[in-house]
C-alpha cells in the first residue's frame, strides 16, 4: 500500500510487531522509541524505513518528529500511539507524586501529544488514521493498577472526541484495548512476566485491521482478549 506509518515504543513488544505487520504489507514504517540501540536493532530485524528517537512525553520531541515527516515524506497516513508503561504498579498510598505525574504523562499526555501534533497534518490531507493503544485496565478494575488504569481509561475517552474532531476532515481515530501479552511490560514494572496466550502478533493483526479498513469505515474501539483471560468485573 505504501503509506507513510509512524509508530511509537517501536524497540519491543506491540510496536515492534505492528511495525512488522505494516512493513509486510508494503508501507513505509517509521519506528520510534527512547533508547536507539534497541530501536536501531528491532528497525533492522522488521526492516522498517527510518528509526529516530522520540520521547514521547515531551512535546518539543514530538515537534521534531513532525518536522522530519515534513522534510523526508511530506505526509504522515497513520500514526499509532503505541509508547507506554506502567512505572510503578501498587496502590495508590504508596506512590509518590512524581511517580503519579509520570504514569500520566507517559501514558496519557503522550498520545495527546502525537495526535495534535500531527492533526494539522491530516486534516490538510483530508485523509489519515489515528490508532490509539489503551489497556483492558480502561475498563476493568484491578487492585494496584488504579493509577495505570486511569491514564489508560483516558486514552480510551480521548480518542472518541479526538475523532468527532477529525471527522469532518475524513480523518479517523481509533483506540485499540489489548489484553496483557509477554511483551516485557510486567518484567519492567518488578511484577514477574505473564505466559499469556494473547501474543503481540494478535494485536499488531488488529491494528492493521483497523488501518486497512476502507476509508468510509472506522471502528470506534476494539477490545482484545487472549482466550485464557476470565474477568469478574467489580
Amino acid at each position: 500500500m505504501n503509506r507513510i506509518v509512524l509508530i511509537t515504543g517501536a524497540s519491543s513488544g506491540y510496536g515492534k510487531a505492528i511495525a512488522k505487520a505494516f512493513k509486510d504489507a508494503g508501507d513505509t514504517v517509521i519506528m520510534t522509541a527512547r533508547g536507539y540501540d534497541a530501536l536501531e536493532a528491532a528497525r533492522k530485524e522488521v526492516g522498517g524505513d527510518l528509526a529516530f528517537t522520540l520521547d514521547v512525553t515531551l512535546p518539543s520531541d514530538w515537534e521534531k518528529a513532525l518536522a522530519t515527516v515534513k522534510e523526508k515524506y511530506g505526509r504522515l497516513d497513520v500514526l499509532v500511539n503505541n509508547a507506554g508503561g506502567g512505572i510503578a504498579i501498587k496502590e495508590v498510598s504508596e506512590f509518590t507524586a512524581e511517580e503519579i505525574d509520570k504514569t500520566i504523562k507517559l501514558n496519557l499526555n503522550s498520545v495527546i501529544y502525537g495526535c495534535k501534533t500531527f492533526a494539522d497534518m491530516m486534516k490538510a490531507q483530508k485523509t489519515g488514521t489515528m490508532i490509539n493503544i489503551s489497556s483492558v485496565c480502561a475498563r476493568q478494575c484491578w487492585p494496584t493498577w488504579s493509577v495505570y488504569a486511569a491514564a489508560k481509561a483516558g486514552v480510551l475517552n480521548f480518542s472518541k472526541g479526538m475523532y468527532l474532531e477529525m471527522q469532518p476532515h475524513n480523518v479517523r481515530v481509533t483506540c485499540v484495548v489489548p489484553s496483557s501479552a509477554s511483551t516485557g511490560f510486567q518484567k519492567a514494572c518488578g511484577i514477574g512476566e505473564t505466559t499469556d496466550k494473547l501474543m503481540v502478533e494478535d494485536i499488531a493483526e488488529t491494528v492493521l485491521y483497523v488501518a486497512n479498513l476502507p476509508q468510509r469505515a472506522v471502528v470506534e474501539d476494539v477490545t482484545v482478549w487472549g482466550i485464557d483471560k476470565q474477568v469478574n468485573p467489580l
